[in-house]
């Protein structure tokens, strides 16, 4: 098997698909299928159960993706050790972030290291979770990530580097329920309806945890869409708890955020793989984060 072979194997996995994974790659798609077949008479075994236009992954292709991301990891690195590369005139950097942190710290993350380096394409992918960009990280589909928990994290599969940590904070309209310049309780929250993420972020976890406690909020809209938040509360649909990193945006755009007490912090933890990185991967730490410590 070679590179070309295992990038298109990925790119299917990746893009669900044959289809979309030729125009991901600007290929013709009977060449991708043909490089594909080669592969699999290689390894002896089928990789995708082909369903319409669907392709899903038989066991030994699901056995495979790992093996085949760490293949083409190390030959990124060793393309990586000459050359323009090392010495970060060139390459391209992979990153999950899940929402939260994209304003600050990521904003000032990208600007230090595009300043050093302006030549090094930086690729950011969304994850929902921080058990997705620990995944993603992980499986070598990203060198990074960065996540925002309300706990200290545990996983014995990635570095992890704290950049920071970012208060709660409410969202309401300028004509909200609440008075400017006082912080809300919790429990005044009762009665109102809330704007909320999806299960698994530190955010929802709050949320969720002041209903366990018998505060009668309501939760208007679910949504993965971050960005979502801050029109629907302008419309007047409901609140929202956001890390504080988005309050200027949202003053910015009419909004009035208050102070919720008691105070609950999030973490903000820049991952990475464990074992050697590309020098952009090392590069973006060295300006991002201080030396880790360990998970």
């Amino acid at each position: 098997m070679d590179f070309r072979q295992l990038t298109y194997f990925l790119a299917i996995v990746d893009h669900g698909g044959f289809n979309r994974a030729a125009a991901a790659l600007y290929v013709s798609q009977p060449s991708l299928s043909q490089a594909v077949q080669v592969l699999e008479r290689e390894v002896d075994a089928d990789l995708f159960h082909r369903i319409g236009r669907r392709a899903v992954l038989t066991e030994a292709g699901t056995a495979l993706v790992p093996r085949a991301r760490e293949a083409l990891h190390a030959l990124e690195l060793a393309r990586a050790s000459v050359g323009s590369v090392r010495e970060l005139r060139g390459g391209r950097l992979e990153m999950a972030t899940m929402a939260s942190p994209t304003i600050e710290p990521l904003t000032t993350m990208v600007r230090r290291f595009t300043e050093r380096f302006p030549a090094v394409s930086l690729s950011l992918r969304v994850a929902l979770t921080p058990e997705a960009v620990v995944g993603m990280v992980r499986t070598g589909a990203c060198e990074l990530g960065l996540l925002v928990t309300s706990s200290p994290l545990r996983s014995p599969d990635v570095v992890a580097h704290h950049v920071g940590d970012d208060r709660l904070v409410l969202v309401t309209p300028v004509d909200g329920p609440f008075p400017s310049g006082r912080a809300v309780r919790a429990e005044q929250l009762a009665g109102h309806r809330l704007i909320v993420g999806q299960r698994g972020t530190g955010i929802r976890a709050y949320v969720d945890e002041l209903k366990a406690q018998g505060i009668d909020l309501r939760i208007a809209v679910e949504t993965e869409h971050r960005m979502a938040f801050l029109p629907l509360v302008l419309g007047g649909v409901g609140l929202a708890v956001v890390t504080r990193s988005w309050a200027g945006l949202s003053e910015r755009s009419g909004a009035l955020v208050l102070d919720l007490e008691p105070a609950r912090v999030q973490h903000n933890v820049l991952v990475s793989r464990k074992g050697q990185l590309t020098p952009a991967a090392g590069a973006f730490l060295e300006t991002a984060a201080p030396p880790a410590t360990g998970p």
